[in-house]
């Protein structure tokens, strides 16, 4: 197959004889079920960015469009706005954990992904996307589309019709599920399909906090229905009941009677949506190539579009298998014809008694390295329990000390082994040693000593490649380990637990984990000094490890009585906001939908002659725009401040709660070190680092993060204006330089030669622009895009750049040089040596050459400043533990680091804390820290 579209096979027989067939995917249902279809085995770039549910959902439109041939297409996703339901019923949906990190991330190439197939993507603020179908379904029936939802939600069992059917997707590679009117009666055991909605009404929902009524289950529900035929009529009829069941039905009449009304689906969305145009004509080849190719999905382009994908994919692949080829060369005289477990001798042991543990320890004890791994029930070391200690020092050599099933025996075999985690003499190594070493810890054992992080170090190594330990022993040992599907069977609800595992098989699988790491370690580790990346590897991220993992297991306490009066408080300001802004436009609308907003603003109000349009054609209502137009009517104002809160509440204030640990009562992040090509670290499950505070009322986020109990305070060390002085470090430009030797304000300074004037005669205005260009120029801003961010003329714009490397010519030597630097090693990196590679320097096209350029010049100054953050909370850490002090590191943020501190410790760790962070990473620029205490996050910082 040449350059095409994916060749679609017989359809499926049409269940109508139509020519149109519409197809409304339930967008952020299936991208949750394609990720999660992979937790056990997820997909990652070689940067290390997770793509599960990028790679589901293109297989699942892929094979969708194979079988069915659609004729037209859409996907609907919720939005972050709250719904009628929320307003009925705040607690709708509270219980939910905030979206995992993992899939966040994908959702940017989830919408490349859709556009690159051409299909239409609908959001609509205030609905959820069950909403829009049900709309949509209905019209589409009507005009006599076939129509399919593709979604796993049951909820939509209640939508199904004469030519309205459920296309759901199934489980373990089953292929779809189809579901019609007969399916649905049988399946719910009722007459007509509209009962559904009772029967969900009565039992109500978990995953969506929907109450329903107490004690009644999904098969008393069915029963009820089938007798009374809906909630209002067995409300009506509740003599007819007896003993408990009438009376919970009784006490909980408006509460079934809400619930209905809660998992009753909208079919009146107001929407301008002509089906016509979701007509699908194929997708665009090219940027769907493109997609793949970025995200190495090698074998499943090759799939969709054959031996032509290759010529447009084969580049960054080559990429990769260039120098897949050239380190196998260095390593192995012949072609590699992988190994597996059978074909090489080794000696793996089990021991699973007192003496066998003795002798072991006592051999340990006598090494100067090992490394081990643990075995676990879960991916989540703060509930998981473990199965057993994996331990090797010698290749192809390997023991596995079995725990009990009881946990206070496990504990004691754990605790068996202290001596040997404990010994500071003794170097650890290990592949995601922070998940070990946080197990560890929550099971009371803290691991010291030297560690050595493969797959950390690999991602130092080579950045652009995997660094999973299956694909590093088949790269450096040309060996193939006993794959995990082995024991515990293939993804999906029926996987096993490793607990399940035959102890023999798990002590094998173990043992080899073990003896690979040690064996890679072995290969990888000598040339790390050869590719310039030792410093950054053992000053950086291996020793940074054991930090986060105490970070993340003292959490930090969170005041949700504060949050929840803060709660109340953003709810009576959305109300009266709400009526301000009716007040003021004259009657009521919805807010929260930018089509009624624009005709409120540009039609009925008349905010601006010729208002600024989407590309669907509709007024736009951006932030952005709105804070343009703030000065013409008070209703923008009160708009941005409802969005404000409305946001705060459903995404923070009523979301951070639920991730309080019920046995700690505190917030436990996890950090991830090599989230981002720049080094910088990422907080998740809860993100902490999006914490809002520049708007005041972002500000009361803050104020709930609280010390530990009356005796302690919070500490907030916070690096000032660090990239700003990373550029003079750099570029050593003998201003820049000199300002910050004097202690002079950078902003003043700039405003002073950029407008050429004196310090004195620096007005307020021009420290503000002098700023926005101090930032800019780190992050390689334009002309144009300088005049978009200060509203400014464009030659007053080309005018101050141009004025900023005149006085600064240092900083146009330095970014000529690294520019230089990048095109001719493909790469750049910071002053630890972290690298980032830069495929796209020499493009010629100008537009991505320009993007590489940018990247080229910002990415050592964000490495750099990342770099020394994570080199302070080594120093911080290490000095707190050495002085003997009890406050400790909670959370890092961006440039900040938060204490919790006793009171009586103030005078003499605030000190030990600001050299450590000062000296962290030796400058000639001098570094400052600011430092603030408080009772909570927000007097601190």
């Amino acid at each position: 197959m040449t350059n095409s579209t994916p060749t679609p096979s017989p359809p499926a027989p049409s269940l109508l004889d139509s020519q149109r067939r519409l197809f409304l995917l339930d967008g952020m249902a299936l991208v949750y079920r394609a990720h999660f279809a992979l937790i056990r085995s997820p997909r990652f770039t070689s940067g290390g960015m997770c793509t599960s549910a990028v790679f589901g959902m293109i297989n699942m439109l892929n094979d969708l469009i194979k079988r069915e041939q659609p004729t037209h297409l859409a996907v609907a996703f919720d939005t972050s706005e709250p719904t009628q339901r929320h307003i009925d019923f705040p607690e709708y949906k509270a219980q939910r954990d905030a979206m995992p990190e993992d899939i966040s991330v994908q959702l940017p190439y989830i919408d490349r992904l859709l556009d690159a197939y051409k299909v239409r993507t609908i959001r609509m603020p205030g609905y959820e996307a069950d909403d829009i179908i049900g709309t949509l379904a209905l019209e589409a029936s009507k005009q006599e589309f076939e129509t399919w939802m593709v979604t796993p939600d049951k909820d939509y069992d209640q939508l199904v019709s004469e030519h309205v059917w459920i296309y759901r997707p199934g489980r373990k590679g089953s292929g779809f599920e189809r579901i019609g009117v007969p399916e649905v009666l049988a399946k719910w055991e009722i007459e007509r399909v509209d009962q559904v909605i009772d029967v969900l009404g009565l039992m109500g929902d978990t995953s969506d906090n929907i109450p329903g009524v107490p004690g009644v289950g999904p098969k008393t529900a069915q029963k009820l229905i089938q007798k009374f035929g809906s909630v209002e009529n067995l409300l009506e009829h509740t003599d007819q009941l007896k003993g408990k069941q009438r009376e919970r039905i009784e006490e909980n009449t408006e509460q079934a009677l809400l619930s209905k009304r809660l998992v009753t689906i909208q079919l009146d969305v107001p929407h301008d949506i002509d089906l016509e145009t979701l007509h699908w004509q194929g997708p665009d080849n090219d940027a769907l190539k493109q997609l793949l190719m970025e995200l190495e999905f090698d074998t499943l382009g090759k799939r969709i579009f054959g031996k032509s994908f290759s010529s447009s994919a084969t580049r960054a692949a080559n990429i990769r298998d260039k120098r897949e080829q050239e380190i196998q060369a260095t390593l192995f005289d012949e072609p590699v014809e992988e190994k597996t477990i059978r074909d090489v001798a080794h000696d793996y042991t089990l021991i699973n008694d007192e003496a066998g543990r003795a002798k072991l320890l006592e051999e340990l004890l006598q090494q100067s390295t090992i490394c081990f791994d643990t075995e676990t029930t879960g991916l989540d070391p703060r509930v998981a329990d473990p199965l057993g200690l994996a331990f090797s020092f010698a290749p192809h050599q390997a023991f596995y000390v079995a725990c009990p099933q009881n946990r206070d025996e496990a504990l004691a075999v754990l605790e068996q082994f202290r001596p040997v985690f404990e010994n500071e003499s003794i170097r650890k190594i290990g592949h995601n040693l922070k998940y070990d070493l946080s197990l560890l810890k929550w099971h009371g054992l803290t691991v010291a000593g030297e560690l050595f992080d493969t797959m950390l170090a690999h991602s130092m190594k080579e950045p652009e490649m995997r660094h999973g330990l299956d694909y590093l022993a088949k790269l450096y040992l040309g060996y193939a380990p006993i794959p995990t599907s082995d024991l515990i069977g293939p993804r999906g609800e029926e996987q096993k637990n490793m607990r399940d595992v035959p102890l023999e098989q798990l002590s094998e699988y173990a043992c080899e984990d073990a003896d690979v790491t040690l064996q890679v370690a072995a290969v990888i580790e000598p040339e790390l000094d050869s590719l310039g990346v030792s410093q950054v590897c053992y000053e950086v991220e291996c020793p940074l490890v054991p930090v986060l993992v105490d970070m993340e297991y003292e959490g930090i306490r969170l005041d949700t009585d504060a949050l929840a009066s803060f709660s109340d408080e953003l709810s009576r300001d959305i109300d009266q906001l709400r009526e301000d802004i009716f007040e003021a436009a004259g009657h009521e609308f919805n807010i929260d939908s930018p089509k009624q907003l624009g005709v409120v603003l540009y039609d009925e109000l008349q905010l601006e002659a010729n208002p600024k349009k989407t590309a669907t054609g509709q007024y736009s209502t951006r932030e952005s725009e709105l804070e343009r137009l703030s000065a013409r009517h008070p209703i923008i104002a009160d708009v941005l401040q409802y969005r404000n809160a409305v946001k705060l509440k459903s995404t923070y204030v009523d979301q951070l709660p639920t991730h309080v640990h019920p046995d700690t009562g505190r917030i436990h992040t996890h950090y991830s070190q090599s989230w981002t090509a720049t080094g910088r670290m990422q907080s998740n499950d809860p993100n902490l680092q999006t914490i809002p505070i520049r708007k005041s009322r972002g500000k009361g986020i803050r104020a709930a993060f609280v010390a530990r109990d009356e005796n302690h305070l919070l500490l907030s060390a916070d690096y000032s204006q660090i990239e700003l002085r990373i550029m003079a470090e750099l570029s050593q430009d003998p201003a820049m330089m000199e300002a910050f030797q004097a202690n002079t304000d950078i902003h003043t300074v700039t405003a002073s030669k950029v407008y050429k004037v004196d310090l004195e005669d620096v007005t307020r205005e021009m420290r503000d622009k002098a700023k926005t260009v101090n930032f800019g120029i780190i992050y390689g801003i334009s002309g144009f895009g300088l005049q978009q961010r200060l509203n400014i003329a464009r030659n007053e714009a080309n005018e101050l750049i141009a004025n900023y490397f005149e006085k600064y010519p240092g900083v146009q030597s330095y970014i000529d040089d690294t520019i230089a630097f990048a095109k001719e090693h493909g790469y750049v990196k910071t002053l630890t040596g972290r690298r980032r590679y830069l495929r796209d320097i020499n493009s010629r096209s100008r537009t991505v050459a320009s993007t590489a350029e940018r990247l080229a010049m910002n990415s050592p100054i964000q490495g750099t400043a990342a770099d020394m953050l994570k080199m302070a909370l080594i120093k911080v850490h290490r000095a707190l533990g050495e002085g003997g002090f009890q406050t400790k590191m909670l959370l890092s943020v961006h440039d900040e680091i938060v204490f919790d501190m006793p009171k009586d410790e103030q005078d003499r760790v605030m000190p030990v804390i600001e050299q450590a962070m000062k000296s962290a990473m030796p400058m000639s620029v001098p570094i400052v820290v600011e430092m603030g205490t408080g009772e909570n996050w927000l007097e601190a910082h």
